[in-house]
């Protein structure tokens, strides 16, 4: 438990310091690590999208070793049952009597990668709904908790769209951001061959404990919001409904579905995260428009005219966020 604000600093130096260490096997991305440890840190999940061969994977894998964190992996395919994700009861003997006994899936870890989640099918996907929302697992009568902090990090190809099952809208308003992982300069490109087609080893240190990051994410609810900047970020919300009165003519038009009370949710925890890594103890109206974005992305839902007209979710945040006044 963090007692005083010189704990809290040291607690910030370590987080910065982890920040750094992955960044030593995640060539580039350094807004992606960033963010992944502001959603760490608020207790949500993310979903991170990109073409294949990015390092979504080795991300996760750094992320674990550096937090000391229990790593699963469940790779997300047709055949995938629920019982694959969640586990089973199973017919053992005991004291020449046969009973069950539950033996846990991959779910029961701190850090769970779901990769290439939307090619298994939503039955299965479903599987993760509540483990990511109530970090618990119930299978027959039973629910289990899962040890915490618990976090999954899930990850999609958005090109290949064949043989797959797009999230429904109500899973993907269970993680708390979605995440773009774009492909890297020419510079980072070369620093990623240094790496991976030489005999140079990469040997990560564990920074965080999972007391730690329990520990971060108790004291960043304490940090003060102002009410202005309160009333800011709750704007910016409604403004993704096309159909509130005075709604903006662009929303109006390209806007099918907006953004649920989640996502001001989101905006509030990522927020108080990013001021507390930054230094500060105070949220400012530049933290909602950063954490605006990935925790808007997969909550508005973009209307036909949009997908006619080549607009991205991420134009429409942007109109948004510069049509509501901070005042």
């Amino acid at each position: 438990m963090i007692q005083n604000e010189n704990e809290l600093r040291e607690m910030v130096a370590k987080i910065n310091a982890a920040e750094a260490e992955i960044g030593k096997a995640i060539i580039g991305q350094r807004e992606v690590i960033r963010q992944v440890l502001w959603a760490m840190l608020s207790g949500g999940n993310v979903l991170l999208e990109g073409v294949p061969g990015l390092g979504k994977t080795q991300l996760v894998k750094a992320t674990a070793a550096v937090c000391s964190m229990d790593f699963s992996r469940i790779q997300f395919t047709p055949d995938l049952m629920p019982a694959d994700v969640t586990g089973t009861n199973l017919i053992v003997k005991q004291n020449d009597q046969n009973v069950f006994q539950f033996q846990p899936g991959p779910v029961f870890a701190n850090l769970v990668l779901a990769d290439e989640i939307n090619r298994a099918t939503p039955k299965t996907q479903s599987a993760l709904l509540e483990a990511m929302q109530e970090h618990t697992v119930t299978v027959g009568n039973t629910t289990y908790r899962l040890k915490e902090p618990f976090m999954v990090l899930a990850t999609q190809n958005p090109i290949e769209n064949e043989g797959t099952y797009p999230l429904p809208e109500a899973q993907l308003d269970r993680f708390l951001f979605k995440i773009q992982v774009d492909f890297p300069t020419i510079e980072e490109l070369k620093e990623i061959m240094n790496i991976t087609v030489t005999n140079k080893n990469i040997t990560l240190s564990p920074v965080l404990t999972g007391d730690d990051i329990i520990a971060a994410k108790k004291a960043i609810r304490d940090i003060p919001m102002a009410e202005a900047v309160e009333d800011y970020a709750l704007r910016i919300v409604v403004a993704t409904h096309p159909e509130v009165a005075g709604a903006d003519s662009y929303v109006q038009r390209y806007v099918s579905c907006g953004a649920s009370p989640r996502a001001g949710q989101a905006i509030f925890q990522s927020a108080k995260a990013k001021a507390m890594l930054e230094g500060r103890f105070n949220v400012s109206f530049d933290d909602i428009k950063a954490v605006a974005f990935p925790a808007l992305r997969h909550r508005i839902v973009p209307g036909f005219e949009a997908m006619a007209d080549g607009i991205k979710v991420d134009e429409i945040i942007a109109n948004i966020i510069a049509s509501v006044p901070m005042n």
